[in-house]
């Protein structure tokens, strides 16, 4: 029998793809690294999308899991030129009014939600002091946590429906801030765990702020393959992968990709049982995204957003949910609940001098291809009377636009599949190890596993670890804080 190519082979360089890669890389083997695209990184590139000089994020743009990830804090990406840029408030949330609810340090939130501060803190207060304590179980698979008292009280309040959750409050200002920040689970308020998401969010703003990575997100996927590559690791770009024939033979080979890929990869070589699992795999909301670049920074009304890095555009919980809900029955809403970035404010290598970036999208029924701009522009000049003044040019996305960009933004779900309480602990299928496949070997490593969505390299962690144990007989390394 001839000797494999490589001990392992990991297809994706998202940024799973990549934690995989470091992962098995640091263990000793021989590992290569494969990307379907020229540029490494998945959803982590920049780009020159509307004019020369104006880098603007192709997907996610700031980065509170990144930084707080217990995996990437063991890493020296900040000798591979990884910097990144924190502004004062971590997100704003402003009203029709001309006032806003800002999420920065505990006290300056609560100062700002009015009537509700203590309300506010009384909640927030614990699960900021005891996040140490539960970081590595929140963003991990279903397992006994090494803090169960601590856990049991997270999760009282992050297994609830957001709109549960916000009864807790008077005002609504704690009501719209923490609508928006569970917006980001990508489906309706009223569904189990949305809070989960808000709370992890709001926490990550107390403890050190939503940072940006100087010179765009691209520069978190360049400090990673750096490392990889200084570790003796592979990297081939250019190498779009449809079969397993295409691979060099491996011990182990871990997917960066979601079911439908794996299913068209690899399908003829799983078992009936897996094959139907990931076939029910459900994919959640598309997204419209719309890059501008801007002659001056956006006017926004409250004075808050000019210190913050995020801005959620919805006004109230209520217009917060029906915009969502009507979004999840397959409609496109007049008055969208729009995620906005501003990362030129504080990161002058965004744009030529003078001038700014933002970035913005809405959610979108899965496969949409309404045009959004004139919907999600509406709703900036909507808290930003005399933004659309200020456009140079605009660059857009719809949802097979993204998906071309990224095949693993299927219809646009930019989450790699929904992350409702249906899938959030068995995603993509009910096993022993959501990690591995039916075949020997074969593992999944994106976010179409636990814990699902979001750049923390944390599913890819616990893939490589998983394949270690059972293809290599070697320890899984240590995470941060053990």
């Amino acid at each position: 029998m001839s000797k494999p190519t490589y001990d392992a082979v990991v297809v994706g360089s998202g940024p799973n793809g990549l934690a995989a890669a470091i992962v098995l890389q640091q263990a000793g083997l021989s590992v290569l690294l494969l990307e379907g695209k020229k540029e490494i990184g998945g959803g982590l590139r920049t780009a020159e999308l509307t004019l020369p000089g104006f880098h603007h994020d192709i997907c996610s743009a700031i980065h509170p899991l990144a930084a707080a990830s217990p995996f990437f804090q063991t890493l020296p990406l900040a000798r591979y030129g990884l910097e990144y840029l924190t502004p004062p408030v971590a997100a704003a949330h402003p009203f029709d009014d001309g006032t806003a609810a800002i999420a920065a340090s505990l006290a300056d939130t609560a100062a700002s939600l009015g009537p509700d501060a203590d309300a506010y803190e009384r909640l927030l207060g614990p699960l900021v002091a005891r996040w140490p304590n539960i970081a590595n179980d929140v963003l991990a698979p279903l397992h006994f946590p090494q803090h169960p008292l601590d856990m049991a009280r997270f999760g009282r309040s992050a297994l609830l429906p957001a709109t549960a959750l916000a009864r807790r409050f008077t005002d609504e200002k704690a009501k719209g801030l923490l609508a928006g920040m569970a917006a980001h689970s990508i489906q309706p308020l009223s569904n189990l765990t949305t809070s989960a998401i808000g709370l992890v969010l709001l926490i990550a703003a107390h403890r050190g702020g939503w940072p940006m990575p100087k010179g765009g997100s691209q520069s978190i996927a360049d400090a990673l393959l750096a490392h990889f590559v200084a570790l003796g690791g592979r990297v081939e770009t250019g190498t779009f992968v449809h079969s397993l024939a295409q691979l060099p033979s491996a011990r182990a080979v871990l997917f960066d990709v979601t079911p439908a890929q794996l299913l068209q990869i690899a399908g003829h070589s799983l078992s009936g049982i897996y094959q139907w699992q990931l076939r029910r795999y459900h994919y959640g909301m598309g997204v419209f995204k719309v890059d501008w670049a801007l002659a001056e920074p956006i006017p926004f009304a409250a004075p808050e957003c000019a210190q913050a890095g995020t801005v959620h555009l919805g006004n109230t919980l209520a217009e917060i949910v029906t915009s969502e809900q009507a979004t999840a029955n397959g409609q496109h809403p007049g008055k969208p609940f729009v995620l906005l970035a501003q990362q030129s404010l504080f990161d002058t290598t965004r744009a030529p001098a003078g001038r700014h970036t933002a970035w913005a999208y809405c959610h979108v029924p899965n496969g949409s291809r309404v045009d959004m701009t004139a919907a999600i522009e509406r709703q900036v000049e909507r808290f930003a009377p005399g933004f659309r003044e200020r456009i140079l040019a605009r660059h857009t996305f719809d949802t097979a636009q993204m998906e071309e960009y990224n095949p693993n933004y299927v219809g646009g779900d930019i989450n790699g599949g929904l992350l409702d309480i249906s899938q959030l602990f068995t995603r993509p299928a009910l096993r022993a190890s959501p990690y591995r496949t039916s075949q020997r070997g074969l593992y999944l490593c994106s976010s179409a596993t636990p814990p699902g969505g979001g750049v923390h390299g944390m599913c890819g962690y616990y893939a490589a670890r998983r394949a270690l144990r059972d293809v290599f007989r070697l320890p899984a390394p240590p995470l941060y804080g053990q």
